[in-house]
């Protein structure tokens, strides 16, 4: 597959994005800010966009700025964000960042993949889709979909999820790199699923190598 043709693709799934997607349903299930973005990727860690989106629902209410966040008594943090999984650390990370963010960066978000890295609880993903979503900087942050899905078509020859990030920033145009992310969870999440794809409604069925 050429890049041409992904682009060519990825214009045609940017188009059809289910309205009930769980990456769509968890985005509009907050108010957007820095912060809240950073928070809600950190909770969306090994877990399905449905039960982080019924967790932000409940959180950011109480608890949408560092401040806010640290106050909050740790087992009643737990209890809140317990339908993501891994609740007692997810609890503890949310709070250790949040007060690093307030030590070190006056409970602002930073804006630099470096200053983001340097707080221990975020990784390189977390950072790529805090960069993406929050500030609009272009990045690619690579989940299980976006590794799964250029390697399936033949556009990319990767192993890991690394190397799938190496490769589509040296074969995708910058302008696309924010676009790519969200559209590809999306489909992968609702139409071509690892079992089961739903190829019978895809809307790149003429396009689709497989």
């Amino acid at each position: 597959m050429t890049t041409k043709e992904f682009l060519k693709i990825l214009e045609i799934l940017e188009q059809n994005i289910p309205e009930d997607s769980p990456s769509n349903l968890l985005k509009k299930s907050f108010k957007r800010t820095p912060y809240t973005i950073l928070m809600a990727t950190l909770l969306s860690l090994r877990t399905k966009d449905e039960n982080t989106a019924r967790v932000c629902k409940v959180l950011f209410p109480i608890a949408d700025t560092p401040q806010k966040m640290v106050a909050l008594p740790l087992a009643s943090l737990e209890e809140m964000v317990k339908p993501t999984g891994m609740y007692r650390k997810k609890a503890q990370t949310l709070q250790e960042v949040s007060q690093t963010l307030l030590e070190q960066f006056e409970g602002k978000v930073p804006q630099s993949k470096a200053e983001l890295l340097s707080i221990k609880g975020i990784g390189e993903k977390t950072a790529n889709i805090v960069l993406n979503n929050a500030f609009e900087i272009p990045t690619i942050a690579v989940d299980t979909h976006v590794h799964r899905l250029p390697n399936m078509w033949g556009f990319i020859d990767t192993q890991s999820e690394k190397e799938t990030t190496k490769a589509l920033c040296n074969k995708v145009p910058p302008p696309y790199w924010n676009r790519l992310n969200f559209t590809l969870v999306s489909f992968g999440q609702t139409i071509c699923l690892p079992r089961h794809p739903k190829c019978e409604i895809c809307p790149i069925r003429s396009h689709c190598p497989c």
